[in-house]
Formats: C-alpha cells, structure tokens, sequence
C-alpha cells in the first residue's frame, strides 16, 4: 500500500469515528477545515510549490 493510501485510509477511519461520536456538521467542519487551515499556514512560496507538483501529477 502506497503512502497516499494508507493516508486517504487513515483519513477515512478518522472521518467516520468523527462521524459517530460527533453531529455530523461538526464532523464535516473538521474534515474540511483541517486540511483548509493547513493548507492556509503555508507561505506563498510554498502554496506555489504545492500547486505546481499537484498540477504535474494531474498531467501524467
């Protein structure tokens, strides 16, 4: 298993434990906003970066 996938599978678990220990807007709100907030801590340099190697990878 590659490592976006054990990612993408751990994201799933978390996902749906948040899901039943939670209401699902509150669960819905920290799925979204994790990675939002995340991605917003970045400096320019690097959200450039991110999005240059994510728009290769789409192009293969």
């Amino acid at each position: 298993m590659s490592k976006n996938a054990k990612i993408a599978a751990g994201g799933v678990a978390v996902g749906l434990v948040l899901l039943i220990w939670l209401p699902w807007w509150v669960a819905f709100l920290i799925i979204v906003g994790v990675p939002a907030a995340a991605y917003l801590a970045l400096d320019p340099s690097q959200r450039r970066r991110l999005r240059r190697v994510t728009r290769k990878e789409l192009g293969r």
